[in-house]
């Protein structure tokens, strides 16, 4: 390991680290507009001089000079100071004078490093050159006068994103920076551009002219979008949340999201069920919380043990075991949460976990998946295998329809009897592969090939000493708190309909098909009109998860917590104060006046679910039968509509249109 010395204090430095990396290491603070860590170097803005002996007698691009033994580096020189000044005063030079109008003033790079490292006047008089604009998309709106070429979008939307659909026109004077063919982005990640642009070219366009930073409360939450879990924040002016964030979590999301994620935020506020609903003679009529809490209770009591609940996709763990503890009351155990109607074992959570780990799937070597799509279904995910792809080198191979994963990717066929007799050259890379891997998505585990999949960790050899690469893919953000606390019955949905229950309790549950149930009073507690409320006898308006204390497991089985950003509309009330204020009606109240007495409650009886982290999940998988093969299908058909919150969102049906469905739209000036 390399030692340095940067302003007079030596230090030691990671073997391949560089000068820029060795400062910040010591503690000093050096500018840079183009240098990420998460991305390649490209030395474009020249910010980030320092002075570095032994070496030539001129400041030095840090970001783009390896640190060596017995470098001696200044930060603080007079040479240093006035380069600094220089590069700002030529990045200053086009850039337009627009801050107060800019919606990245307050959180820009620009004009922080402008104050902090920049000359209080400029010698240049010039005419500022103008750029036309880009168009992006739905997602990204452009400003491209502003823009000083960092490249950091073009370099994200290549190695991260794996579209590269942004790039460099023209030199000098007249380089610019766009969309090829000024399409949209059909990057699933586009979003990120704007984080990562550090002077405002490009912003959020869902977002554009709404709020200025300065006028938020930030609250951290978990992203429920999908089961990876990515860490977020809420960034909220009154009650209503403006924005969302990532946060930074190197096991899950690093510092990306996926534009679902990012830009649901709208519906938050649309299409919201504030008003218990009661359905009379065939139409749904407003009631009040007294006749409604009456009305379920009757029902309740009329049917005895033939209650069920049904989680949707989006559901904490507190509101599954209050509604859990609610059922018990009645002695029923009738609890599921594939609403979809899969029904794949679930005896051991190891055997449909993410055992490789989201951030360890990017050291596999060989890649098989299965009934999957991780694109869609877990774009962070997807993000990790194209690091592995494009950094390790490794090979994947896939079983079911064709998509673009955004890395090269060897289709074996749709059929899932490949799982018995994989071709050779897949046999032969797995036999010389270190780390390999399989991944089984929603489209084998719907076809029942859990079992054939579980074969393979044999076959394969995916166990192995500290590593076990058999992994499952969730969709549903509730599903594996909700496999921990009992929603699973052997048969799924299929149990639930032959217990021919009197009361169904739909917790969020939107995409149980109408037909199904048939004679069940059904009562609906969301917080969105979706389809679970319009074909409901009953409606009770509850909580968006931004709206509640939760806790949540993600598809590896980590545990995380997310906090309550905002109150719920209206006569809306967090679901577990429903069926508390319901089993008091019914004589029997539950346990818990308060959500940390509900969450102690919920703990003592899964300890698992008060860890923070990942829980430990033994490898003990079941033995299962295997299944006749079949063609496979993929069940998400359109990933920005996925669930009640994207249904109402205005960005999220312009993102399906145009990105999805190839609708075209005309701007302004056309």
């Amino acid at each position: 390991m390399p030692k340095v010395t940067v302003d007079g204090q030596e230090i030691e430095v990671p073997a391949g680290a560089t000068v820029l990396q060795a400062c910040e290491l010591a503690g000093k603070e050096i500018p840079r507009f183009c240098y990420h860590e998460r991305l390649s170097i490209a030395g474009n803005c020249r910010m980030c001089l320092v002075e570095v002996a032994p070496g030539p007698p001129k400041p030095q691009a840090s970001c783009a000079l390896p640190a060596a033994d017995n470098q001696v580096i200044r930060t603080d020189t007079a040479m240093v100071k006035k380069a600094r000044e220089g590069v700002m005063e030529f990045l200053l030079i086009n850039h337009p004078l627009d801050c107060p109008i800019c919606d990245q003033g307050g959180e820009c790079d620009l004009q922080d490093q402008a104050m902090a490292y920049g000359r209080s006047m400029s010698r240049f008089d010039e005419n500022k050159r103008s750029v036309d604009d880009k168009y992006m998309g739905p997602i990204i709106k452009t400003a491209m006068t502003r823009c000083i070429q960092c490249t950091r979008c073009v370099r994200f939307a290549e190695e991260v994103a794996g579209t590269p659909e942004v790039g460099l026109l023209y030199r000098g004077e007249d380089l610019q920076i766009t969309a090829y063919l000024e399409r949209a982005l059909t990057s699933e990640l586009s979003g990120n551009l704007a984080d990562l642009c550090p002077v405002g070219a490009l912003l959020q366009a869902p977002q554009s002219f709404e709020v200025r930073p300065w006028e938020l409360r930030k609250v951290p939450g978990i992203d429920v979008m999908d089961a990876v879990g990515s860490n977020i924040r809420f960034d909220l002016r009154g009650p209503q949340v403006m924005r969302i964030l990532p946060r930074i979590n190197e096991d899950v999301n690093e510092e990306w999201i996926s534009d679902k994620t990012r830009h649901h935020a709208d519906a938050l506020v649309r299409n919201r069920l504030d008003r218990p609903w009661v359905r009379v003679e065939g139409k749904l009529q407003p009631t009040d919380w007294a006749e409604a809490l009456q009305i379920l209770a009757d029902r309740l009591e009329d049917a005895g043990e033939k209650v069920a609940a049904i989680a949707g996709d989006l559901l904490d763990a507190e509101t599954m075991f209050a509604a859990k503890k609610l059922l018990e009351g009645q002695g029923s155990n009738l609890l599921e949460g594939r609403q979809g109607g899969m029904d794949y074992d679930v005896s051991s959570l190891s055997a449909v976990a993410f055992n490789s780990t989201i951030a360890g799937i990017e050291t596999a070597d060989v890649i098989l998946l299965v009934g999957s799509n991780p694109r869609w279904e877990a774009p962070l995910v997807n993000t990790r295998i194209r690091k592995a792809v494009n950094r390790g080198g490794a090979q994947v191979f896939a079983i079911g329809p064709m998509a673009d994963l955004a890395y090269p990717a060897t289709n074996i066929g749709d059929d899932l009897s490949l799982l018995g007799s994989l071709p050779q050259h897949v046999l032969n890379a797995f036999a010389s592969a270190e780390r390999p891997a399989v991944i089984v998505g929603p489209g084998a585990l719907a076809a029942g090939a859990l079992g054939a999949s579980l074969g393979l960790a044999n076959s394969l050899n995916l166990i192995r000493e500290g590593w076990n690469g058999f992994n499952v893919i969730h969709t549903a953000a509730s599903r594996m708190a909700g496999l921990l606390l009992g929603f699973a019955q052997p048969g799924g949905l299929a149990d639930v309909e032959a217990a021919a229950p009197k009361l169904v309790l739909l917790l969020g549950a939107d995409e149980v098909a109408p037909t199904r149930l048939p004679g069940a009073y059904k009562v609906y507690i969301g917080h969105h009109g979706d389809a679970g409320a319009r074909h409901a006898d009953l409606v009770l308006p509850a909580a968006a998860y931004t709206e509640k204390h939760g806790t949540w497991v993600n598809m590896e089985g980590r545990v995380q917590r997310g906090e309550k950003a905002s109150f719920p509309p209206g006569e809306a009330r967090e679901d577990w104060t429903i069926f508390r204020a319901v089993s008091d009606l019914l004589g029997r109240p539950l346990p818990f006046d308060r959500f940390d007495q509900l969450r102690a409650a919920m703990i003592a009886e899964v300890p698992a679910l008060g860890a923070d982290g990942l829980m430990d999940l033994p490898w003990s998988p079941p033995s299962l039968p295997v299944t006749p093969g079949g063609p496979v299908t993929l069940p998400i058909k359109d990933f920005y509509l996925t669930n009640s919150i994207c249904r109402a969102s205005p960005t999220m049906h312009r993102c399906s249109e145009e990105l999805i469905h190839g609708r075209t739209f005309a701007e302004a000036a056309e």
